[in-house]
């Protein structure tokens, strides 16, 4: 006899396992749950008839189940027709089947009870006789048959596994939901983590506040000019313990001022002439720059100490807006395309005290800065960065990363009558370490420049007055800061 199990998730594919197996006479004899999936055991009907019909005689047909203790009808036949009017009635589905062996079972240890009552009146090896005559038979079902038959009874029983309880695997949670469920608690976790490191902070800079509200102030004075909270700390924790308030403001404004590293009177761009090279972001104001500086060396030296490149070939009118400064100085403006092109107009104007080169605007993100970068590797040129002051803080970090601020020559900074708060960049010129080279607050050619003054720098960034809504309040302070912590900022014994 064939009998073969078959194994899927779900009762629906384990029934069509056994029927792609037998075709559509496939029998189904046993269906159970089990922790791989649902389990179906299936034979083919042929091989049951084949069974059926080379087992022995016995001496006598096989007795069927008896369904009900009643009916003196005439044995196997009604049987057959019980069976065949509970599987038409229940159209044989996974649950329904189950629910049939069910009954057939309760009505079969009825039968049986009643039967034992009956026979106990008989002599002993009569009721034994009995009893040992009457083989188990479990009823099969057909797969896609309409209206099918049981198979006719066998002599010898088929043997199965306990029916279990249907479990509603196909309704269980499958494991990403779970994995889900998994990342979420995570989440909340880390958020309540947070919130309880907020509120930690929180309380540790009131109790600071309260043990030292001087220099508490100075740190939201410096937070509100738009420095940032690591250079904060870096200065704030060494300011003197037996300082009074005035005398604490005058030591911070000297720090910052002393670690601001500025040109000497005296040295500044024009002074030093050479071949100098204004890079920088769009709309930073080189090319204004460029007509200041030039304007400078007229009034000193001359028009004819002074030279002109551009290698502003992106911009529209960019050369023209050049050239037109040139004419106004009385100065001619060259334009270069290429290294090669810039190596014959220096050697053309080798001879003279200072050559300026305005580039095209780059932003700091854009991968054309290494291409410009490349064309200045050129003997003797300077490269000066001009950064806009009205900046936020993290844009000019990217700006000093982006055009290398370890390779420049200086900085200039521009636009600080359009600035608001100068402290950001302040506080990016003391991290980078970069030489303040000169001041551009307007768009006057050439009064609008300036040499940088570290001392008016800084007063002017902490006179900043706090009544912007970006501005934290003194209760706002414990989010800014956890420990107090100098996280590599060297300031330098001899500054403090």
């Amino acid at each position: 006899m064939n009998i073969q199990r078959f194994t899927a998730p779900t009762s629906r594919e384990a029934m069509a396992k056994a029927r792609n197996t037998f075709g559509d006479s496939a029998v189904i004899l046993s269906t159970r749950s089990t922790p791989d999936g649902f389990e179906v055991m299936a034979a083919a009907e042929e091989s049951l008839a084949n069974l059926a019909t080379s087992a022995p005689p016995t001496g006598r047909a096989p007795q069927a189940i008896r369904t009900r203790p009643a009916a003196p009808t005439s044995g196997s036949d009604a049987a057959a027709d019980s069976v065949e009017a509970d599987t038409e009635a229940l159209a044989m589905s996974t649950l329904s089947f189950q629910e049939y062996v069910r009954e057939r079972m309760l009505r079969k240890r009825r039968g049986e009870a009643s039967e034992d009552t009956a026979q106990a009146e008989l002599p002993g090896p009569a009721a034994a006789a009995a009893r040992g005559a009457e083989p188990i038979q479990v009823p099969v079902k057909r797969v896609n048959a309409p209206a099918a038959r049981m198979i006719s009874p066998m002599p010898a029983p088929i043997r199965t596994r306990a029916v279990v309880n249907p479990s509603w695997e196909d309704s269980k949670p499958s494991q990403p939901e779970r994995s889900n469920t998994n990342q979420q608690v995570a989440v909340e976790l880390s958020a309540l983590k947070e919130m309880i490191e907020e509120r930690f902070n929180t309380l540790a800079w009131l109790g600071s506040s309260k043990q030292n509200p001087i220099q508490s102030q100075l740190m939201l004075k410096m937070i509100r000019a738009g420095f940032s909270p690591s250079i904060s700390r870096a200065v704030l924790e060494r300011v003197p313990a037996d300082s009074g308030a005035p005398e604490a403001m005058r030591w911070l404004m000297d720090v910052i001022t002393r670690n601001l590293k500025v040109a000497a009177p005296g040295s500044g761009l024009v002074d030093e002439g050479g071949v100098i090279a204004l890079i920088g972001a769009t709309g930073v104001g080189k090319t204004t720059s460029a007509a200041k500086l030039a304007a400078q060396c007229v009034q000193q030296f001359g028009a004819g100490s002074v030279g002109l490149i551009t290698l502003d070939t992106y911009r529209v009118s960019g050369y023209e807006q050049l050239r037109a400064y040139g004419r106004m100085l009385g100065v001619v403006a060259h334009q270069a395309h290429d290294r090669a092109a810039l190596k014959d107009l220096l050697s053309l104007l080798a001879n003279k005290r200072m050559v300026i080169i305005d580039t095209a605007g780059l932003g700091q993100r854009d991968q054309r800065i290494q291409d410009m970068l490349d064309v200045l590797d050129v003997p003797k040129v300077k490269k000066v960065l001009v950064v806009n002051a009205g900046a936020h803080g993290d844009t000019l970090d990217d700006v000093f990363a982006a055009f290398k601020a370890s390779s420049l020559h200086g900085v200039v900074l521009s636009k600080v009558d359009e600035a608001v708060k100068l402290g950001p960049a302040l506080d990016a010129l003391m991290r980078h370490q970069v030489m303040l080279r000169g001041v551009a607050n307007g768009q006057r050619v050439p009064e609008d420049w300036q040499h940088g003054d570290a001392s008016a720098l800084v007063r002017l960034s902490m006179g900043t007055e706090g009544k912007s809504a970006y501005d934290p309040l003194s209760t706002d302070m414990g989010f800014y800061f956890s420990q107090a912590s100098t996280r590599g900022i060297d300031l330098g014994a001899s500054h403090v």
